[in-house]
This record gives C-alpha cells, sequence and structure tokens, in this order.
C-alpha cells in the first residue's frame, strides 16, 4: 500500500486540475452529451438546436471555450454575458440570437444565417463581421451604431436598425423582402435605403428635413412622423398601407405619394393647403391640428376618399 501511494504521488494523481484541463474536460462532456463531430480544423458540428442554458457550460468570462462549426438547428446565447462571438458556428440552419449580451462586435457571426438573426440590446458601434446572406429578419436595433456598414447584403424578411445613432443609411440591404426600420434615429437624410420594401417602411422619430431617397414603392404602410420635414418631396409614388407624416414642419403635401390604400395622415403641421394631396386614399383621411381649420369639401376636391375624413 505504501508503494502504491508513493507512485500515485509521483504521477501528481493528486494534483489539482489546471484551469485548461477543467476547460477540456467541460468540451468533452458538451460534445458527449450533444453527440459532436470534430472535424480536422478542432472545431465540432451538430445536428440539433441549442438554447442559451445548454451553452453556458462552454461559456466562460464572455467567451466561447469550444470551437463551433456547423449547427443545423437554431444557436441561442442570448444573455450570457457575451463579449465576443469568437468560437460561434460558421454555419446555423435555422436562427441565431445573440441578444442582451454585452458585444462590442460581430467579429466571429455566423456567415450564414438560414433564419433570424438578432443582435439587439447590445453594444455595437459596428456590424462588420455580419453575416453576408440572412434569410430571415435581421435586428441590430437598441444598439450604439453609427453606421450600417458590414450589414448584409441580403436579408429574406425584416430589417431593424431602430433606436440607435445612424446618421446615415449607408450600407443597408440591397433589398429587403419584409419591413425596414430606421426609426429613432439622427437621420438627416434617407440615401442609402433599399430601392424597394415590400413590407412596412418607418423612419420616424428621425431629423428628417427630406425624403429624398426613400423607394419608390412600399408595400405596407409608410411612417414619417415625428421629423422635421417641411416637405414630402422623394416620399413613394405608392404606399399600400396607411401614409403617416404626423408632426412634422409641413406647409405643403406637395410630394405626397399619388395612392394610398389605407389611412393618410398629415395631422399637427402648418398645412394652409391640401394641394398636392394624394389623389386616392382607400382608408380615412385626417388633416386635422393645421393652422387651416380644412372642410370635408376642402378634402374632396383633391383626394378620393374611401374611409372618413376627419378634420
Amino acid at each position: 500500500m505504501k508503494k502504491l501511494l508513493e507512485n500515485l504521488l509521483e504521477q501528481d494523481i493528486f494534483k489539482p486540475p489546471t484551469e485548461e484541463e477543467l476547460e477540456q474536460r467541460k468540451i468533452e462532456v458538451f460534445v458527449r452529451e450533444y453527440n459532436g463531430k470534430q472535424n480536422p480544423d478542432g472545431s465540432y458540428d451538430f445536428d440539433r438546436s441549442f438554447d442559451k442554458d445548454d451553452l453556458k457550460l462552454v461559456i466562460k468570462n464572455g467567451k466561447f471555450i469550444i470551437k463551433f462549426g456547423k449547427v443545423k438547428g437554431g444557436f441561442y446565447c442570448s444573455d450570457n454575458n457575451l463579449t465576443s462571438l469568437e468560437g460561434a458556428p460558421k454555419y446555423v440552419g435555422r436562427s441565431f440570437y445573440c441578444s442582451d449580451n454585452n458585444l462590442t462586435s460581430l467579429k466571429g457571426a455566423p456567415e450564414y444565417v438560414g433564419g433570424y438573426f438578432g443582435c439587439f440590446y447590445n453594444k455595437l458601434t459596428s456590424l462588420k463581421g455580419a453575416p453576408e446572406r440572412v434569410g430571415g429578419d435581421f435586428d441590430c436595433s437598441h444598439n450604439q451604431l453609427t453606421s450600417l456598414e458590414g450589414a448584409p447584403e441580403y436579408v429574406g424578411r425584416d430589417f431593424n436598425c431602430s433606436n440607435n445613432n445612424l446618421t446615415s443609411l449607408e450600407g443597408a440591404p440591397e433589398r429587403v423582402k419584409g419591413y425596414f426600420d430606421c426609426s429613432y434615429n439622427k437621420l438627416t437624410s434617407l440615401e442609402g435605403t433599399p430601392k424597394y420594401a415590400k413590407g412596412n417602411f418607418s423612419c420616424s422619430g428621425n431629423r428628417l428635413t427630406s425624403l429624398k431617397g426613400a423607394p419608390e414603392r412600399v408595400e405596407g404602410y409608410f411612417d414619417c412622423a415625428f421629423n422635421d420635414l417641411t416637405s414630402l418631396e422623394g416620399a413613394p409614388k405608392y404606399v399600400g398601407g396607411y401614409f403617416n407624416c404626423f408632426l412634422n414642419d409641413l406647409t405643403s403635401l406637395e410630394g405626397a405619394p399619388e395612392r394610398v390604400e389605407g389611412d393618410f395622415c398629415c395631422s399637427n403641421n402648418k398645412l394652409k393647403s391640401l394641394e398636392g394631396a394624394p389623389k386616392y386614399v382607400g382608408g380615412n383621411f385626417i388633416c386635422s391640428g393645421n393652422p387651416v381649420k380644412f372642410t370635408k369639401e376642402d378634402v374632396e376636391k383633391v383626394s378620393e376618399v374611401e374611409g372618413s375624413i376627419i378634420v
């Protein structure tokens, strides 16, 4: 027995494991538990999804201790105090969420995401490192972005960059198949927006003095309320939903869409005339709260209105 103990001591069998050894054991347990397959470069592929609790075992001090390769399901690493995405999967078959962390960069983010990409509520100042292509929504709202440089070139559904510090939309995706929301930033221009918006378009709560650069056609609603607009020049020619230019400094409706399928709201501006209003409004026409008290007859002279006229 004495000799056995001496041999064990010589082998340091009772020596506590190092940090590196502990991390390696965690990786081994994680890979075994979730049936991972190791690649030649040391990364691991998985045929499943991961939620934020699954991933806690392989996150330490805000970083992944494992290198992911391909994840066929979704990857949800939100709310894990991450400061880096280094080690995150290169390919995610479904959605990827890294929201509610402490990220300042998307370096290490997946190159391809088949579903939704959510990086909202972080401390991002740049989108460099974002996937080039996202099959679903891309949501980078509630960050500290001053530019959209690095944004995906293609977004299969909605693009939301609201509640940032954007002063320009240069770098925005060329084509967005859902809605485009750039509201509550510091924009003075819409130059750089997608030329076509299949869904809704919201640029409310900015510092816009012009709508030049807006899409020529919007299939959903168009909301440019709470800005500093004095003119509607540059507005879409066609709006498939409502058009809201409430609470601006408009003195004229020249440049307004020719056709609005939903409501048209131009209330609380500085309008003294309704000249330039849409020729057709499929919903209600709302023009209250202007210096001139317009009448129903004034509206009917310039627009065919299917709904109610609210003066």
